[in-house]
Formats: C-alpha cells, structure tokens, sequence
C-alpha cells in the first residue's frame, strides 16, 4: 500500500458569477493531480454523465469541459483544500483541511450543491455545511470503484437531480 502524503489542492474550482449548481468531489485522484484537473481518470464517468445529461458531445480537452459547466451554470470543485492520502484512496483521507465553499457561494448564485459520492457528502457535512447552512445532495459516485451503478444508471440519477 502506497505511504500517505500530505496533498495539496493545486487547480481551481470551475464556476463563473453565473454558476447556480456546485458538483462537489471529495479530493483530485493521483490522475486528476497529474492533469491538473477534475474527473482525470480515464475510467471515471463524470464527463460521460455530464455530457449525457446536458445533451452535450463528450468533451475531451479542459476548455471544452470548462465550456460545457460554465454554459450550464454548473460550478464544480472538491470538499478537501488539502489531507493525507494514499494515492486516489478516498477512504485513506485524514487531517483534513476543507475548501473555502462558503466564500465560492458569496461569488456565485449557486442554490443547489451535489456531492460526487457518499465521500464528499460526508466530508462537506462535517467540515462545510457549518459555515454554508446549505444541505447537500449526494449523488452516486461517478468513480470507477463505484461498479454498483451503471453508466446509464449514473445518467438517469443525475439527470433527475440536476434537472437540467
């Protein structure tokens, strides 16, 4: 098992004053880190989903997935500022210090705020939601280890959250 390393956050949240939803994940998995941006991971099915649900062609590069968010007043960021991990390991997440989420609202006019698995959800319930009085929605993971849910299931659950 890979030795734990203090991480810290290196790219911003995507959102613009504009933006009137938050997609929360927990912390940028080993492939997010190294792209230096969100849902990196080939096999993560964040774009697929997203993509599906706004009716829009999958995008592949940064500014194309950046576009696609922006123009649908979809902001997306992380709980985690910075932690302890092992690799990608969410569960192996510790010392914890939470992403300034209530200063992203104050900027934006976002009313609806989602947690990308049961992880973020958890954490934004402990660390964020003291400062924000928002509640969260937490949505199945898009992540590859969340092989409980199929990509059409994913599609259909966030599509009828987001009702976009």
């Amino acid at each position: 098992m890979p030795e734990y390393n203090h991480i810290y956050h290196t790219f911003d949240p995507v959102y613009d004053e504009n933006s009137k939803q938050l997609i929360l994940g927990s912390f940028p998995s080993v492939k997010s880190r190294e792209q230096g941006f969100y849902y990196g991971h080939p096999q993560n099915r964040f774009w697929r989903v997203m993509a599906a649900v706004l009716e829009w062609r999958i995008p592949e590069t940064m500014e194309e997935k950046k576009r696609m968010l922006l123009e649908n007043h979809i902001a997306v960021w992380d709980v985690i500022d910075n932690c302890d991990i092992r690799g990608s390991s969410d569960s192996s997440i510790r010392n914890v210090v939470p992403a300034d989420i209530s200063g992203l609202l104050k900027q934006t006019r976002i009313c609806r705020i989602y947690a990308n698995g049961k992880t973020a959800g958890r954490l934004y319930q402990r660390f964020i939601l003291p400062s924000t009085e928002t509640e969260i929605i937490v949505l199945p993971s898009t992540s590859p280890a969340n092989a409980a849910c199929s990509l059409e299931e994913l599609i259909r659950i966030w599509g009828n959250a987001l009702k976009i």
